[in-house]
């Protein structure tokens, strides 16, 4: 599989206060990847300096071969990175449907309307109905369905578990399977240990801004206790 995204020696600040100190890792195309870790870890900051959203960062971020250090939140999304924080942003006076059509298209690849709502039948059911009424499930789904509309082809995923009850992770785990065989290339963060070890291919463990480990899906079983140690869990 050919590499999509490179990220050397990522460096990156609050202000005076740094907080990133030298992340390394990459992605191919197709490919699951968790970033794991505790609360405080730095795993949402690392999503968000890929992004651009950090003013202030150093190192290297590549994608597809070119260089982002330097690009602005905007021209980064233009690329085909879409970036889904925790708190999904859906706007609450807005109906599923103006949600779902708000953001630019990207590429011309973008996934079909029709497509994303068979994707999602829950949103097709409730395709009308506004931002509030929505459950957090809802929420998730059509924060994700809202990303493939724009064509982007690497995802950065936020927590997407965070709060929802276990028959909605499995929802969620199922989608994410989909996307993955649809080739989507797709970038998590999570402290779901048994989240992270039905999707990731691999798994990056983050301590205190830094990577300090990295498991295979093929040696998760063996190394599980470390990688509940490393969580506190």
């Amino acid at each position: 599989m050919a590499e999509i995204l490179k990220v050397e020696n990522l460096d990156a600040w609050y202000g005076e206060s740094k907080v990133l100190h030298g992340v390394s890792f990459s992605l191919s195309e197709g490919e699951v990847v968790t970033l794991l870790g505790r609360n405080g870890a730095g795993k949402s900051t690392t999503l968000k300096s890929i992004m651009g959203l950090l003013s202030t960062r150093k190192g290297s971020v590549l994608y597809c071969g070119e260089q982002l250090i330097d690009a602005q939140p905007f021209e980064i999304a233009r690329k085909g990175i879409a970036y889904c924080p925790e708190e999904r942003g859906i706007f609450a006076s807005l109906s599923v449907r103006e949600n779902l059509m708000l953001p630019p298209k990207v590429s011309a690849n973008s996934m079909a309307v029709e497509d994303i709502l068979t994707l999602f039948p829950n949103l097709r059911e409730r395709i009308d109905s506004p931002g509030t009424k929505l459950s957090g499930g809802e929420q998730q789904m059509l924060a994700l369905a809202r990303i493939l509309r724009t064509g982007a082809r690497v995802l950065m995923l936020d927590e997407p578990t965070e709060g929802l009850a276990p028959i909605i992770i499995k929802q969620i785990e199922a989608t994410i399977v989909k996307l993955k065989e649809l080739g989507f290339t797709i970038l998590l963060v999570e402290q779901n240990v048994g989240f992270a070890q039905a999707l990731a291919d691999r798994n990056y463990i983050v301590e205190t801004g830094s990577i300090v480990d990295e498991v295979a899906a093929s040696d998760f079983d063996r190394r599980l206790s470390s990688i509940q140690s490393y969580l506190g869990l």
